[in-house]
């Protein structure tokens, strides 16, 4: 989970973003941008801006305000002197909320984008409730909605955090995975904390 890069994307990348970072993607736009290019490649602003419903401009600008921080970067591979791509520049983002302590700004920043994850999180698993019915068998049968509780100090916790993230990255980085027949993206959110009874 704590797996670091700063510069160029490789395959599978994980950045432990800092606070200037942080600070820079708790913004919905930017945040729906690096969250397109992670997800479906490398784009142009004119592509990302109709795809967000919004104006080249804004999109511009802000695919810039990320480049200054390392978050994306210019596809230097594609494009015309008239197009210019953008890639994300890691796979996935992490970091630890005690990396910000220091920093009020940062924190602020970080509980705005958790807060995001939780909304993503409702939205996409109402959406998936809406359809279950009419999905293939397949995926009615594998897809889960549960949660479990364990008892364990912050260290074990850390640890399992630590083992479900490895199991995670197992499956993003086998690429045979992604050609099995009938493969698709399948959301996977990780939420670990304490009963707030237990801390009172």
């Amino acid at each position: 989970m704590d797996e670091e890069s700063t510069t160029a994307a490789t395959p599978h990348s994980v950045v432990r973003l800092n606070a200037a970072q942080i600070r820079t993607l708790a913004h919905p736009l930017r945040a729906r941008l690096l969250g397109l290019l992670r997800i479906d490649g490398p784009a142009t602003a004119t592509t990302l801006a109709r795809l967000l419903d919004t104006n080249t401009g804004a999109t511009s600008y802000h695919l810039r305000q990320l480049a200054d921080v390392d978050l994306v970067a210019e596809e230097t591979g594609l494009g015309t002197s008239r197009q210019r791509f953008w890639r994300a520049a890691h796979d996935a983002s992490t970091w630890r909320p005690t990396d910000f302590d220091d920093d009020p700004d940062a924190r602020a920043a970080a509980a705005w984008i958790e807060s995001q994850q939780l909304q993503l999180l409702s939205e996409q698993a109402e959406g998936w409730l809406a359809m279950q019915q009419t999905a293939p068998v397949e995926w009615r049968e594998a897809a889960t909605i549960s949660d479990a509780m364990v008892t364990v100090a912050p260290d074990r916790l850390r640890a399992l955090n630590e083992e479900i993230w490895a199991l995670i990255l197992k499956y993003r980085t086998d690429p045979a995975l992604a050609e099995e027949a009938g493969a698709a993206q399948v959301h996977v959110f990780l939420a670990t904390f304490p009963r707030a009874e237990e801390l009172r």
